[in-house]
């Protein structure tokens, strides 16, 4: 999947720009931009159902 964004990004400016951001910040973590691409879906997962929850206990 992250392979088929790098590749389309060649057409798309703003995801382009997202994918140079994200594998700048996985260079100063020292990881691998597949590895930044897993923590922000994971944290992005997190907070989508941690929202859920707090809108659905009362």
């Amino acid at each position: 999947m992250v392979d088929e964004l790098v590749e389309f990004s060649e057409y798309d400016p703003e995801l382009a720009s997202g994918i140079k951001w994200l594998d700048y910040q996985a260079r100063k973590r020292g990881i691998t931009l597949y590895d930044m691409v897993f923590e922000v879906l994971y944290k992005h997962n997190i907070d989508s159902k941690a929202r859920d929850w707090f809108t659905t206990r009362n």
